[in-house]
């Protein structure tokens, strides 16, 4: 044997060892998160588990999850299980530091977020730190169903609705105008999420006078902060910049709360708002609500109310500027006449909703006590088994159409469906009439990529707005 083979024997044996271990490291850690989670629970339980994998070790599957959303394709973390284990619905995985089972069928979905008795809230820790413990989302089933009563009323109903018309319809036609008077391009997001934010302060706290742009900027670092994987109060982390926006808000909010508290009843200078109602509510000792409290419920409301109706107004006035321009001319506005909105119906689309597992078996499964259940919304509106070309603007899909019980839940189900899901429809509502009626609307930049989780244009969609002769 010359010298030379004996050099390529060598390099061959090396490359073996190298790819042997690789192998075997890759193999062994892969399956010390299985060995942790899956194997300690018994042979019974262990197989009857959904199918699925836990990943890798602390990280779990979150490097692919982050992966997944922040590229072009965000569905494709889900529908990767879908190819690996099959269409069955439910599937084990490690997310955000916890063993958790991820539900994206229509039916089992609706009957898990209907399940008040086996399921509870279980809200990621970054959320609850920055609404607090005492607050909407943290409120037990009992506790819950009574501040939820009280907080959804003033914005439920026929008449309480109509009331708020004439608040959004002013809000929304000052705001376009300011849009289009406008000699260059607008971040339109931007725009849209003062518009949303001006709606909830003043419907919360009677008046939107004070609120600046600031203030949507520091809501908007709260969101980003209340789902982060990396809940560390350290210079550099979004937590940390969540925690001070935080703080500010509340200096914001504070002063209205003071001032309602102690204000003299025939005051006419102050307007109501829902602030009001929560000053006077008492809880079941009988005693006024504690200020914690109420600014928690505040922040969850003015959080829930700002962000998400801004995107949804952003792709509702995206989506159908491709399409011809037809609206139906008509004068003012009722609930009534918000309701029959054809846009409306089919363009709203959003997901929320996270519940935690306590030992049960459902659908021949098992769900070990502590795990996580992840209710994946967006799995199930994004199923072209349910919707054909689901990734397509296709209002026409909903003519005739009645959705199977699960197959489409844009505000969630059960006990914690969003509270203001009818306040944010008839916002969209008369936001797309005066809009399509009065507006035209141009995007400088038609291409620019969408970031994910917040789906939204990375460029905040640059547009110009004018207004029509």
């Amino acid at each position: 044997m010359t010298s030379k083979n004996v050099e390529l024997d060598s390099v061959w044996l090396i490359l073996a060892a190298v790819v042997g271990a690789y192998v075997f490291l890759f193999g062994f850690l892969k399956k010390i998160n299985e060995w942790y989670y899956v194997f300690r629970l018994g042979k019974k339980k262990h197989l009857s588990l959904p199918p699925g994998d836990m990943g890798w070790p602390f990280v779990g599957n979150m490097i692919s999850f982050l992966r997944a959303f922040r590229s072009k394709d965000p569905d494709s973390f889900i529908n990767n299980l879908v190819h690996r284990y099959g269409r069955t619905g439910i599937y084990k995985t490690s997310l955000f530091g916890n063993p958790s089972v991820i539900v994206c069928g229509p039916e089992l979905s609706r009957k898990i977020l209907l399940d008040d008795e086996r399921f509870e809230a279980g809200y990621p820790s970054s959320l609850m730190k920055l609404l607090g413990t005492k607050s909407l989302l943290g409120a037990a089933n009992s506790e819950h169903r009574r501040l939820r009563k009280l907080l959804v009323a003033p914005i439920n109903g026929h008449e309480a609705l109509s009331m708020y018309i004439g608040y959004i319809e002013d809000i929304v036609k000052s705001s376009l105008e300011e849009c289009a008077n406008y000699t260059s391009p607008i971040e339109f997001l931007t725009e849209w999420k003062k518009i949303s934010f001006n709606v909830i302060t003043k419907i919360f706290l009677g008046s939107a006078d004070s609120v600046s742009e600031s203030m949507t900027e520091h809501y908007g670092l709260l969101l980003q902060g209340a789902f982060s994987p990396l809940p560390f109060d350290v210079p550099g982390f979004m937590f940390h910049r969540a925690l001070k926006a935080r703080k500010i808000l509340l200096n914001f909010i504070q002063p209205h709360l003071d001032e309602r508290r102690y204000k003299n009843g025939d005051d006419q200078n102050i307007e109501n708002g829902i602030i009001d109602q929560l000053l006077e509510a008492k809880d079941g000792d009988g005693e006024k609500l504690e200020n914690e409290l109420i600014v928690n419920l505040l922040f969850g409301f003015l959080l829930a109310g700002h962000e998400t109706a801004a995107h949804v107004g952003v792709w509702l006035t995206i989506l159908p500027s491709r399409s011809s321009r037809n609206p139906t001319s008509c004068q003012g506005r009722t609930r009534g006449d918000c309701k029959e909105e054809t846009i409306l119906t089919k363009g709203l689309n959003s997901q929320r909703n996270q519940t935690d597992g306590i030992s049960i078996k459902v659908d021949g499964y098992i769900i070990p006590k502590g795990w996580k259940v992840l209710v994946w919304n967006r799995g199930i509106h994004k199923d072209s088994e349910i919707y054909s070309n689901p990734n397509e603007f296709l209002p026409s899909r909903w003519d005739n159409h009645t959705p199977k019980a699960g197959s489409f839940m844009p505000f969630g189900a059960g006990s914690r469906t969003c509270p203001g899901a009818d306040l944010a429809k008839i916002e969209m509502c008369i936001f797309i009439h005066y809009f399509l009626l009065n507006y035209r609307f141009e995007r400088i930049n038609p291409k620019s990529p969408v970031k994910f989780p917040s789906v939204s244009p990375i460029d905040n969609c640059v547009a110009r707005i004018t207004k029509l002769p």
